[in-house]
């Protein structure tokens, strides 16, 4: 049985993926770690990583981008692979990350989704194709979502900086003088209601449009996206691994 540690255990996705854990017969949650700690918690749970006294295969991390110096410290020092699904990083964190995964196995993904991660291929292949469309990333989530745009915008974007390195991206357009430039990617984030999460990539040329688009009914597909992620990562050595690793 894979024994799992929870890094942001009672956010609104460490609260799905606790459940799924309990669910799976092929996992035990040994503890959380929450900044908020509730009375009578249903698990056993610390408010820092340091303080974590039990033995775990796995760490899953749903928590938020502050808490990564903490999270990489906590898994390198007892040798834990790590399943970072958390978003907002900058450039900096990212790199943290990278030479992490020389001492640990991680795997990172800023959206645990098996169909955003086929869209990301179809992204890629469309890119190829369609020469001189302009395209366009909207993407859509609750009102309570803090980063913007989501780490999934950012990888669709990626995905078509991979095919057209030239491309520079332009976030939210507006003003007066706001035309489109012809090597630029708009990124739109749209916050409202209870919007799992939504994302549209637009390439429009010459009197005709090809969009592709990927809509989540509801966030267990991220936590159970994530706990495949884990099966996976123990089996690994050391390194950096993402979604195209797993599914390849």
């Amino acid at each position: 049985m894979l024994k799992v540690i929870v890094s942001g255990c009672f956010g609104k996705m460490g609260c799905v993926l606790t459940k799924c854990i309990q669910e799976d017969s092929d996992l035990e949650l040994v503890c959380g770690v929450s900044q908020d700690v509730p009375n009578n918690p249903p698990f056993k749970v610390y408010s820092k990583m340091v303080d974590i006294k039990e033995k775990a295969d796995v760490i899953i991390d749903f928590s938020h981008h502050s808490t990564l110096n903490d999270v990489l410290s906590f898994a390198l020092q007892n040798k834990i692979p790590l399943v970072i699904a958390t978003t907002g990083y900058n450039d900096d964190e990212l790199r943290k990350i990278k030479i992490a995964s020389k001492s640990i196995p991680i795997f990172h993904s800023s959206n645990m989704s098996l169909g955003v991660n086929v869209l990301l291929k179809l992204v890629r292949e469309a890119a190829k194709v369609l020469n001189g469309f302009d395209i366009e990333v909207i993407e859509k989530h609750h009102n309570k979502k803090v980063d913007a745009p989501s780490g999934t915008a950012v990888m669709i974007a990626n995905a078509v900086k991979e095919v057209l390195p030239n491309v520079e991206y332009n976030y939210g357009r507006y003003g007066r003088s706001a035309k489109r430039s012809e090597n630029e990617i708009g990124i739109h984030a749209v916050r409202g209601g209870t919007i799992v999460g939504e994302h549209d990539v637009i390439f429009a040329g010459h009197d005709e449009v090809v969009q592709i688009a990927h809509s989540a009914q509801s966030k267990d597909i991220f936590a159970k996206g994530s706990i495949t992620a884990a099966k996976y990562l123990v089996n690994q050595d050391c390194g950096y691994y993402n979604m195209d690793d797993m599914l390849n």
